[in-house]
C-alpha cells in the first residue's frame, strides 16, 4: 500500500443519535456515549498497534456525525478537498477539519462543484488513483470538477443501495492486487469493470455486506475490522494479512464502522 499509516480521527464526546439520514440510524435507539468512547479508543489503540500514528480532531458540539472524519473531505500529496455534504445537519464538519488540516501544513484545495461530494468515505485510494461512488451521496459531476481542479484521477463507480451509501461501504483496498467487494451496493454495469481492475477480489456474501467487513482499514499488513467471518478471515490469512477485529457497535448505529471513522493522511497519487 502507498498510504495508511497516518490517520486523523475525532473522538466521540458529542456523538449521538439525534436524527436519521441513513436507513441504519434510528433516533429512538440510544446511544451508550461512554461505550462509544470505550470503543473508539480501542480502535485508535489497534491501528496504532498495527505501526499506524493517529492524530486526533478535537470534536465540537452540535456536530454529533463529526466522528466520521473520513466524510469530512479527500486527502492527497498533503493537499485537502473539503467535502460538500448532501445533510444540513453535517455541514460544519469539513470546515472544522480544514482549520486543522491549515494548522499542519495541508494546502486547501477549494472546488465549487455542482453537487455534493462526500469526501473519503466515498473516495478510495486504489494504488495512484481513486475510486469514487456516485448516485446515493455523491454527484459524478462533482468528482469530474475535483478531477479536473486536483490533477487526480478518478474512477466513478455508481453505488445504487441506499444501505451501502458510501464507496466504503462497498470497497476496501489492501494492496495493490486485494481488495474486499460487497457487490450487492454497486450497479450492475459498473460491477464488471470494477473486477476488471482488481487482480485479487475478495467477494463478500449478503451477510458479511451486513456486518460491515468491507468498512476496514489498512496498515502495513494488518487488516483492522468491525467484524470477520471464519471464510474471509481464511482467505485474508492466505494473502499474508493479519486480522484484528474491533467492536464498533456503537457506531454502527449511525451506519458508519471503522473505515468511517478514520481518514488517511498519508496518500499519495499520481500527477500527469
Amino acid at each position: 500500500m502507498q498510504w495508511g499509516m497516518r490517520y486523523l480521527m475525532c473522538p466521540p464526546e458529542y456523538f449521538d443519535v439525534t436524527y436519521s439520514i441513513n436507513p441504519w440510524m434510528d433516533v429512538s435507539e440510544p446511544v451508550d456515549r461512554d461505550l462509544a468512547a470505550r470503543q473508539w479508543g480501542t480502535l485508535k489503540t489497534a491501528l496504532e498497534a498495527a505501526g499506524a500514528s493517529v492524530e486526533v480532531l478535537p470534536p465540537q458540539p452540535g456536530l454529533p456525525d463529526m466522528v466520521f472524519t473520513a466524510n469530512h473531505g479527500v486527502v492527497a500529496n498533503r493537499q485537502f478537498v473539503p467535502a460538500r455534504l448532501s445533510f444540513d445537519q453535517r455541514q460544519g464538519e469539513p470546515t472544522h477539519t480544514g482549520r486543522w488540516m491549515e494548522e499542519h501544513a495541508f494546502g486547501i484545495v477549494q472546488v465549487a462543484t455542482p453537487g455534493p461530494h462526500e469526501g473519503a468515505g466515498d473516495c478510495l485510494p486504489w494504488r495512484q488513483d481513486l475510486f469514487a461512488g456516485y448516485g446515493q451521496r455523491s454527484d459524478r459531476r462533482s468528482w469530474e470538477d475535483v478531477a479536473i481542479k486536483t490533477g487526480w484521477t478518478i474512477h466513478t463507480i455508481h453505488l445504487t443501495d441506499p444501505r451501502f451509501y458510501h464507496i466504503d461501504l462497498v470497497l476496501c483496498p489492501l494492496d495493490d492486487e486485494h481488495a474486499i467487494i460487497a457487490p450487492s451496493g454497486i450497479a450492475r454495469e459498473d460491477l464488471p469493470r470494477l473486477l476488471d481492475l482488481i487482480p485479487q477480489p475478495l467477494i463478500l456474501t449478503p451477510r458479511e455486506e451486513l456486518q460491515f467487513m468491507m468498512n476496514s482499514v489498512v496498515v502495513g499488513s494488518t487488516v483492522v475490522m468491525p467484524a470477520c467471518s471464519d471464510r474471509v478471515r481464511h482467505t485474508l490469512r492466505e494473502w499474508g494479512f493479519t486480522v484484528v477485529v474491533v467492536d464498533v457497535s456503537e457506531f454502527l448505529k449511525a451506519g458508519g464502522a471503522v473505515r468511517c471513522l478514520t481518514l488517511a493522511l498519508d496518500v499519495e497519487l499520481r500527477l500527469p
